[in-house]
């Protein structure tokens, strides 16, 4: 049965190819954004559906609001962290996203920080700016030869290993679902946590925030790593323990890190602050998914998805971006 969105509240800026393609199918679109929590609480009871990005919350509280008009939120993004998925389910609100929509471009700056991890192009860079010629201070080592672990072998993590293989990377993974051949396809050579611990020159991050993957690299993973190991973080904060990893720079047992998401945004605690400020941390705001193609990519996809909801197009007929099925099944 189709869920007649009809009404669509956009809370956080999306790119207008999003608007455009819903309002193409009929459905009418409100823009009013980054609205205080007991203004949308008012708001978005007249709404079928709603559109966030990461700025609004869509709580417990927003969402029994809600009840009994709001039937499904979009996230434009990977990740639903700002999206209490158990109350939507209770409240039969379908919660989608577009996981695919910033795979490449979260791809692309992680293996840019590996890059500048490796070659020290950004303090580089800026002592240049200030007037010194620093060549002997900034050299750096060859990615040829080293060994990459990515520890999540979904999407972005696949992407990553099979361009950095392109560079000579010997590249070993570990996920609990992704199969031995699906990781072998992209080049990658699949292994359990403890055997990759001591192998990795680099390990990048590329699992969702859960219970199972907080501080999946801590002080303990840390130490069975190689001395001099470096680490990168562009999938959600929290996964890599800031403290273990700022005691691990200031001991030398990690080399580098490279940070683009922090858990709390923006950054407000001591240790976040201390390991931005580290002169071995190359660290930036949030940018995985902030290119032009990405934003239009992931604003048509939540639009595509919600024209599928309606069933009311030939073209658009799928949404593999929903995360609550069981909410979903209220509706057919």
């Amino acid at each position: 049965m189709p869920l007649k969105i009809q009404n669509v509240l956009v809370c956080d800026a999306v790119d207008k190819s999003c608007v455009d393609l819903l309002q193409e199918h009929g459905i009418n679109v409100t823009y009013k954004l980054k609205l205080p929590v007991d203004e949308l609480c008012k708001e978005v009871k007249n709404f079928d559906a709603a559109i966030v990005r990461s700025d609004t919350k869509i709580t417990a509280e927003v969402l029994a609001a809600g009840a009994g008009s709001l039937k499904v939120v979009g996230r434009a993004g990977a990740g639903v962290d700002n999206i209490d998925v158990t109350a939507a389910t209770s409240h039969n609100v379908v919660v989608l996203n577009t996981p695919g929509g910033n795979s490449i471009s979260a791809c692309e700056l992680t293996c840019i920080l590996i890059g500048a991890l490796a070659r020290p192009v950004v303090p580089a860079g800026q002592s240049m700016k200030e007037g010194r010629w620093d060549r002997k201070l900034y050299s750096g080592s060859e990615l040829y030869g080293k060994t990459l672990a990515v520890l999540g072998l979904g999407r972005i993590g696949r992407e990553v290993g099979i361009r950095m293989k392109t560079w000579g990377m010997r590249v070993i993974g570990y996920d609990p679902i992704t199969t031995e051949a699906e990781a072998k396809a992209a080049g990658i050579e699949k292994m359990t946590l403890e055997q990759i611990w001591p192998l990795a020159d680099y390990i990048t991050v590329h699992t969702p925030l859960i219970p199972a993957t907080r501080n999946l690299i801590s002080t303990e993973t840390l130490s069975k790593c190689k001395h001099g190991v470096k680490v990168v973080n562009v999938a959600r904060g929290g996964i890599i323990d800031e403290q273990a990893v700022l005691e691990a720079l200031e001991s030398g047992k990690c080399a580098g890190a490279a940070f683009d998401v922090y858990p709390e945004e923006p950054p407000k605690s001591e240790v976040t602050k201390a390991l931005i400020n580290h002169p071995k941390v190359v660290a930036t705001p949030h940018l995985g998914a902030s290119t032009s193609e990405a934003q239009v990519r992931v604003a048509v996809e939540v639009a595509e998805q919600f024209i599928a909801l309606n069933g009311t197009s030939p073209k658009y007929t799928t949404y593999l971006g929903v995360i609550n099925k069981e909410a979903l099944s209220h509706y057919q």
